[in-house]
């Protein structure tokens, strides 16, 4: 099979965010999507002196399977845009503020979208205020990071001191949200199709990094049994919320349902992972698409 209207092709993977373990995993599937391809691909492991290598490899465009800071927040973006290089996923702008939970959930508040309440977190925080302010539990997270890395409960003022303290290691902006009851769904768009919604059922205290990736007891529906009417609610809701971000190509957005039973938007991933426990995958699975061509769709958007 020839591909040779890709070019050569640079898939960027690994880096040194937090989250180069699970960015090379889903390098790996994805080098080897592109290899059974058979399309002109180098795999670079995305190290200090990218920039200075770039030009280097003389490559067409670029598939990012970098996840966190410093491959999913707008950075290499710009750095792709300055070097004149095609790049899957996201432009500047929305992988930026897709990155960054807080200004995200400000801006969805803004313009009328369901998202929980929250606080910013600092060190001067009155935690037994903001904690009742909350509903008494909450989750805690880094507004900059992926893969649930530095997020946990808190159900008292000590426990939400030490939560944010946790938190502030891997980023300065720390935010709470009440802690909603569940389920939690995921909707994947891939090149303006809408895949079928995947309900999460987890184990664990919280769908965490290691239930993500590593847990063989985390259970995925899907289709996740939602009515007719509430999957194309769903849907809508995270297309919506896809496209007030200026999201572009392929990303997937994160719902979780409120005591109410109103779905509440967590967050949008512009550079999911690609791992043989990810969630895109799955979803491309349930609508025909095999993870081979999956990837080629995603190529595609750079074309």
């Amino acid at each position: 099979m020839s591909h040779s209207e890709f070019g050569r092709v640079g898939l960027l993977y690994g880096g040194s965010s937090s989250e180069r373990e699970v960015s090379l995993m889903s390098g790996e599937a994805v080098h080897q999507a592109l290899l059974n391809l058979g399309i002109d691909v180098v795999a670079i492991d995305a190290g200090e002196n990218l920039l200075q290598s770039l030009p280097g490899y003389q490559l067409d465009r670029v598939f990012i399977a970098l996840h966190g800071p410093g491959g999913e927040d707008g950075t290499l973006q710009g750095a792709l845009e300055y070097l004149n290089l095609p790049y899957t996923g996201s432009g500047v702008l929305a992988s930026a503020l897709a990155m960054d939970k807080l200004r995200c959930k400000q801006m969805w508040r803004g313009i009328g979208l369901p998202t929980a309440d929250f606080a910013l977190l600092t060190a001067d925080s009155d935690w037994a205020a903001e904690l009742q302010r909350l509903g008494g539990q909450v989750m805690v997270k880094p507004a900059a990071e992926g893969s649930s890395i530095g997020m946990s409960r808190a159900q008292s003022a000590e426990k939400l001191q030490a939560a944010w303290a946790d938190a502030s290691r891997y980023n300065t902006s720390v935010i709470a949200e009440p802690l909603l009851p569940g389920p939690e769904y995921t909707v994947a768009i891939v090149q303006g199709q809408i895949l079928p919604s995947i309900r999460i059922e987890s184990n664990a205290e919280f769908y965490d990094y290691q239930a993500k990736y590593f847990s063989d007891q985390t259970q995925y529906l899907c289709p996740s049994e939602l009515s007719a009417s509430r999957e194309q609610e769903l849907q809508t809701l995270c297309l919506k919320a896809f496209d007030s971000v200026g999201c572009r190509g392929w990303g997937r957005v994160d719902v979780m349902v409120d005591r109410a039973g109103q779905f509440q938007l967590l967050e949008v991933n512009t550079v999911p992972g690609m791992t043989s426990h990810s969630l895109v995958p799955m979803a491309a699975k349930a609508a025909g698409l095999s993870f081979d061509q999956l990837v080629e769709t995603i190529l595609r958007g750079a074309l």
